[in-house]
Parts: structure tokens; C-alpha cells; sequence
């Protein structure tokens, strides 16, 4: 019994840890969104990201039209330059830097 409990504690820690390593990155995001779209777009990160609140990005997000919405956003931007394995990182940026975030990003 001992056994088995050391065991199903360390398998939960390894997945704990792996998972936190694939996890979408907002400074990830948001250094995508400056290499990638800032000159497309015309305006930061920071604008680009106030055009939602956290709610409606998620909802834009869970509905599949993340990278659609970057195409209505910034018109300039070719979106099949734009890697699908990106759109979760940039994601993350745009909500946790919503125009109701309160928080202000660095670019």
C-alpha cells in the first residue's frame, strides 16, 4: 500500500510538471505578437489586446476564431504566415491583457 501511494504520488507530480511546461505563455505571446503582427497591425500589443475584454477574447477563443479576429483586427496581417502552434500564446496575451485586465503589457 505504501508503495503504491509513493507511486501515485510521484506519477501526479511528473504530470503536474509537464503540464505546467505546455501551457500557453503570455511573454511568449507576447513576443509572437511583437515579431509577428505589431508591424501588420500599426499599433502594440497593448491595443491590440484592449480591443476585448477577457470574457469576449475567451469566448472569440473557445469558438474557434482566434486567428479570424486577428485578420478583423489587423486587416494588413497575413494569417497563413501565422502558425496555428502560436495562437494559443498570443491567446494568453490578449486575455491577460484585455481592456478590463487592469494589467499593461511592455510593448
Amino acid at each position: 500500500m505504501n508503495k503504491l501511494l509513493k507511486i501515485a504520488l510521484a506519477s501526479a507530480l511528473v504530470l503536474g510538471v509537464a503540464s505546467t511546461s505546455v501551457s500557453a505563455d503570455p511573454v511568449k505571446g507576447q513576443k509572437l505578437f511583437i515579431k509577428k503582427l505589431k508591424n501588420d497591425c500599426g499599433f502594440n500589443g497593448a491595443e491590440f489586446a484592449k480591443k476585448h475584454t477577457q470574457d469576449e477574447w475567451a469566448k472569440i477563443n473557445g469558438n474557434g476564431m482566434f486567428k479570424e479576429e486577428i485578420g478583423k483586427i489587423c486587416p494588413n496581417a497575413d494569417l497563413s504566415k501565422i502558425k496555428d502552434s502560436w495562437i494559443e500564446h498570443i491567446y494568453d496575451f490578449s486575455h491577460e491583457y484585455a481592456s478590463d485586465s487592469g494589467n499593461v503589457p511592455s510593448c
